[in-house]
């Protein structure tokens, strides 16, 4: 019986100490594998499971051997009393491995989702580690960019030829560009212009609620006409475009506006119209004036032939005579209408402007009361002599004046001045009166053929209008400014090389 247990017993006995070598080879590799890499909770989990199969291993192999070497001693009640011990060691073993493996499958996930935040991490490590690393290049390429824009803004600010504002919403000028302190004319001096408002500039302070409103209603202001009053006090008329604009982080908002001076483009439209008018009412004049002419010299020929028949004496005498006088007033009618419809060229000559006004006043002089009438002269004296046609201009100027002592009546002023304006290359004659000035109503229509504000039979209504035609055939244009009640301002603007 011991010889055929005995191959069984070998058997066993090997089985037992291979498995407890094993058991440890696997620890010691578990051991060397965790310490080369702490974090790794597979080498943990696997090296507590070893611990528990080696503890196992040698309190099942052990247990074996002992009870084999007891049984085969005759101490087999030794052994059922320690093989109890045995089991409980294999009983522990097996819960520590199933315990083992329970805690790590929580710590597993754990340890997933910290690989995951672990990775995510990573990334934005990555990418802020790129960004602190081109973070400068960033920098320098968008302060390029900055610089650029703000130069290319800066230049179309700068270069303008039409007026650039940017206001606060109250009309305070926040930036004015150099065109826009020119169309004001304003010194330049930038820091001025920042303690102004936008309505100082507007000939009605209420256009720049007009302005403002439309912006609220439509969120912009498109071409739309108002009168800018520069710091001398003229008036230009100009096209508004406006828009808000967001400010930037502590600073208000903001309104852009662009205003285009359109004075000289009125002006010349109004030039065109006046001309074109003035053609057609000349080309009408000069044959209506023909056609008058005639019959009213054979009128005046015969009314002076019955004169010669008729004493003074005559009853028919006094009747002839105011035909012949009523028809040669008619003549004069029709020699002005003629004179209007002409254009012919003036005959020019070196003519000194001065002299020609002082000609003129002194012509004059009989018909102003030195007590009442007062004569204000304002010359420029660095004005040279010109060519000119000087008994058309003569005629011009004798007919403003006279208009002027009309307007006076019984006592004002008359103030006859010059000025030289190097920078439009233009001498300019005004003639200003303190008159009962014009209707705003007339004003379009005071250089029309026989229009005039005096009384039927006081003028003939064509002395402004020959004046608008003598001063046009110089190149030059004449204006009128006037407030009824306060006076009229007639302005002669001759270019300097006529």
């Amino acid at each position: 019986m011991i010889f055929s247990y005995l191959p069984i017993l070998l058997v066993d006995l090997t089985g037992s100490i291979l498995m407890i070598v094993l058991s440890f080879l696997c620890l010691r590799l578990l051991f060397e594998l965790r310490k080369s890499d702490p974090n790794n909770l597979i080498w943990t989990f696997l090296l507590w499971i070893c611990l528990a199969l080696a503890g196992f291993s040698v309190s099942r192999s052990a247990g074996h051997i002992l009870k084999n070497i007891l049984v085969l001693s005759g101490y087999q009640s030794i052994w059922h009393v320690i093989r109890s011990f045995s089991g409980a060691i294999n009983t522990i073993s097996f819960i520590m491995v199933g315990s083992v493996t329970l805690f790590f499958e929580r710590i597993w996930n754990t340890y997933q989702l910290i690989l995951k935040d672990r990775k995510e991490l990573r990334i934005t490590h990555d990418k802020l580690l790129y960004l602190n690393e081109n973070l400068e290049r960033m920098i320098d390429e968008r302060t390029r960019a900055l610089a650029v824009s703000e130069y290319k803004y800066r230049q179309l600010f700068e270069v303008s030829k039409d007026m650039i504002i940017v206001a606060g919403k109250d009309g305070r000028i926040l930036n004015l560009n150099p065109s826009g302190y020119h169309m004001l004319g304003l010194d330049g001096k930038r820091g001025n212009i920042q303690k102004r408002y936008i309505q100082e500039f507007l000939s009605d302070k209420k256009d720049w609620h007009a302005i403002m409103s439309a912006i609220e209603a439509k969120e912009s202001v498109s071409s739309d006409e108002y009168v800018v009053r520069a710091a001398d006090g003229s008036a230009i008329r100009a096209l508004f475009s406006a828009s808000p604009a967001k400010g930037a982080v502590g600073e208000e908002d903001s309104i852009y506006i662009l205003v285009k001076n359109i004075e000289k483009r009125r002006l010349m439209e109004a030039q065109i119209a006046q001309a074109d008018k003035l053609a057609s009412i000349g080309e009408l004049s000069s044959g209506v004036a023909h056609e008058i002419n005639n019959p009213l010299g054979i009128i005046l020929g015969y009314s002076q032939l019955l004169l010669r028949n008729e004493g003074k004496d005559s009853p028919l005498y006094q009747d002839l005579k105011t035909i012949e006088k009523q028809v040669k007033n008619c003549k004069t009618i029709v020699e002005d209408l003629l004179r209007f419809a002409r254009t012919s060229t003036p005959r020019k000559e070196k003519v000194d402007i001065h002299n020609l006004i002082e000609d003129v006043l002194r012509f004059l002089q009989h018909n102003f009361d030195p007590g009442k009438i007062i004569i204000i002269k304002n010359y420029d004296r660095k004005i040279t002599p010109m060519l000119l046609d000087e008994k058309r201009l003569k005629q011009v100027v004798m007919n403003l004046v006279m208009n002027a002592r009309h307007a006076v009546g019984d006592g004002g002023t008359i103030e006859v001045a010059t000025r030289a304006d190097p920078h439009r290359s233009k001498v300019s004659i005004s003639i200003k009166d303190t008159g009962y000035g014009i209707e705003k109503k007339y004003l379009s229509r005071i250089f029309d053929p026989f229009f005039t504000t005096k009384p039927t039979g006081e003028g003939t209504g064509l002395g402004l209008s020959v004046s608008y035609g003598i001063i046009k055939n110089h190149g030059g244009t004449i204006s009128v400014e006037s407030t009824p009640g306060k006076g009229s301002t007639f302005t002669i603007d001759l270019p300097v090389n006529v």
